[in-house]
């Protein structure tokens, strides 16, 4: 990358407080290991992030909804990041889960996401991920599948900082500025 890119990965001076959310009938009964949520609990530290929470749930978009709410509401998570429920069975309603709790939604992160998908297999544009803001908070609906998660969050990756700076409303993202003084792992600056 070139020197001043707003894409390169900007030096911060705290963590981002992240929420992490499986959506699984399976796994909400302990029939179904959580894979996706294992690799996302070690992937997003790299952010750098502090992991506040960590949930599991079945695949009932009120449930969800209403997780997404209390959470964000109660640690002001920068990024909170669902796996699971995101396809085209009865019950994968996470997207409208997310969807119903957001401000706005951010298209080019679902587009990304499938587009990175698609390389792989014809099946990705099945998938329905997508992104929100809450409040402060990036919400992400990633797939339930490891693979699939992977993909997705990496797809995005290089994006996160500087959206999550954006979301905050840091006066200056993306510069040393923007990263002066301390921020706690659960409400940055």
């Amino acid at each position: 990358m070139a020197e001043g890119d707003r894409c390169e990965r900007p030096k911060v001076t705290g963590l981002w407080g992240a929420a992490l959310l499986t959506v699984s009938d399976l796994g909400s009964v302990g029939q179904r290991e959580d894979r996706s949520g294992d690799w996302l609990a070690e992937r997003l530290p790299d952010l750098p992030s502090q992991i506040v929470v960590r949930h599991l749930l079945p695949d009932e978009p009120d449930q969800v909804s209403q997780w997404i709410r209390a959470t964000v509401t109660q640690l002001r998570p920068a990024i909170l990041v669902c796996t699971g429920g995101t396809g085209l069975h009865p019950r994968d309603r996470t997207p409208e889960a997310v969807l119903s709790v957001g401000d706005f939604e951010i298209p080019g992160f679902g587009e990304a996401m499938r587009r990175a998908g698609a390389e792989h297999t014809p099946h990705a544009m099945l998938s329905r991920q997508v992104a929100v803001a809450v409040g402060s908070t990036l919400v992400l609906a990633l797939p339930g599948a490891l693979r699939a998660t992977q993909e997705s969050l990496e797809a995005v990756w290089p994006a996160l900082p500087h959206a999550l700076e954006m979301i905050a409303g840091l006066p200056e993202a993306s510069t040393e500025a923007g990263h002066r003084g301390d921020r706690s792992p659960t409400k940055p600056q």
